[in-house]
């Protein structure tokens, strides 16, 4: 039986959750209630999926995907109103109300899907054009590195571009540091 996270900010909604997948046979399930209880747990774990909320303390599950190592795969419980504000294409979604039959259905072919990244490799040059920006961050704004990762991210999704793209031009605008 696979292992997922359920990330729900109330409770009860993952505890029901887990019953219903670990009753069934679907997947064994750890609970969590914040994206940074599930980076821990990505990072300690195997774990090639989570299901949750739209929101939770700290971020939304947009934010939280973009954190996952790659592989992994989400399925996002919510109202349609909510799902319509998830933009990336990534993402599973299931429209709440929903059925068990639909949660059992919908989270077999998100574990199925896990491992099966879409995204190309990022090459040596993006990457330190990605690393090179977040230095200019941290410098420019006293934050850590990952402070200046989050801050780089958000830029690149409020924009809808890729992170590497978001990285270039806050060094070619904002740095002057011309990008050859």
């Amino acid at each position: 039986m696979e292992r997922i996270a359920a990330v729900f900010e109330n409770e009860r909604t993952g505890e029901k959750i887990r019953s219903l997948l670990e009753s069934t046979g679907v997947a064994r399930v750890l609970c969590c209630r914040t994206a940074a209880e599930v980076k821990v747990l990505m990072g300690q774990q195997r774990i090639p999926t989570v299901v949750c909320g739209y929101k939770f303390p700290d971020g939304t599950a947009e934010e939280l995907f973009c954190d996952l190592p790659e592989g992994r795969t989400m399925l996002l419980l919510a109202r349609q109103d909510l799902l319509t504000l998830c933009e990336d294409p990534r993402i599973f979604k299931l429209a709440s109300p929903l059925s068990r039959a639909a949660l059992i259905d919908a989270v077999r072919q998100v574990v199925a899907a896990a491992g099966r990244d879409v995204r190309p490799p990022r090459s040596e040059k993006e990457e330190a054009m990605i690393l090179r920006a977040k230095e200019w961050l941290m410098e420019r704004y006293g934050v850590d590195e990952e402070q200046a990762h989050r801050l780089l991210q958000k830029r690149s999704m409020a924009g809808g571009r890729k992170l590497s793209d978001t990285a270039r031009m806050l060094l070619e605008r904002e740095a002057g540091i011309a990008i050859y």
